[in-house]
């Protein structure tokens, strides 16, 4: 560990047991998930940027990862090809897995959504699969055998399906791992999380730009974790309004 390591300086949150192995401690109660997670580790990094008389750098801005532009326009065209979709064609993905990680709508919720949507603002809809998961995004694609939709399965590995995050034009998930990646790129994300304290919209949202994001959670009458309290038709029309509308 850290202590037996001979690490002079050791911070950490004063918040779990395992504070005490470390000598310098930042109370952040983490738990009452006030400010997004993100913000918290941002908190320790000026704390020690502090304790050692540097200059805290003002907080940089999205996006915190990128591509470069020619080579994201070179594999979306491909892409584009490869589907025979026309060059300006709208691509909304919507990534049904979660790989257990997080509470998720049902495939019948992300279908309703996907229909209405389509219905709303002409698209096609890229439903994507990361490792453990094409099963599901393959059932989801069966519900929507009606709409316009592309089965991608992300088996190059992790950078290239950000690659394919990084041209989508809106990315819908539940709070996982490729939602946080569309983020981090600054694309338009659409977030389905819980009630639960440990795992609300606010503490797990994503790093998109205040205006390239939306998030929806059940109603305060359901259950922390029953997502079917989640009205699919209201999320359509705010997300038709406040992200598509604006492509």
């Amino acid at each position: 560990c850290l202590l037996r390591a001979g690490i002079p300086y050791r911070l950490a949150p004063a918040t779990k047991l395992a504070q005490f192995f470390y000598n310098q401690r930042l109370r952040q109660r983490r738990s009452q998930s006030v400010k997004p997670e993100y913000s918290y580790n941002l908190d320790l990094g000026k704390r020690l940027l502090h304790d050692f008389n540097l200059t805290v750098p003002t907080d940089p801005q999205p996006p915190y990862l990128q591509f470069a532009s020619a080579e994201i326009q070179q594999l979306k065209d491909h892409f584009l090809q490869q589907h025979r979709l026309p060059p300006g064609q709208r691509l909304v993905f919507i990534h049904p897995g979660s790989g257990g990680s997080a509470v998720n709508l049902s495939l019948a919720q992300y279908a309703q959504l996907a229909r209405t949507l389509q219905h709303e603002t002409p698209l096609t809809l890229v439903i994507s699969a990361g490792p453990g998961e094409v099963e599901r995004a393959q059932s989801l694609a069966r519900l929507l055998s009606d709409v316009p939709s592309i089965l991608y399965h992300s088996d190059q590995g992790l950078v290239m399906f950000a690659k394919h995050i990084a041209f989508t034009d809106l990315f819908i998930s539940g709070s996982t791992g490729p939602l946080h990646i569309a983020g981090a790129l600054n694309r338009p994300t659409v977030g389905f999380y819980p009630r639960r304290r440990s795992a609300t919209a606010l503490r797990w949202q994503t790093l998109s730009g205040d205006d390239r994001r939306l998030a929806f959670s059940p109603p305060e009458e359901s259950a922390e974790e029953n997502m079917q309290g989640i009205d699919i038709e209201k999320c359509a029309q705010e997300i038709d309004e406040k992200l598509l509308s604006c492509l």
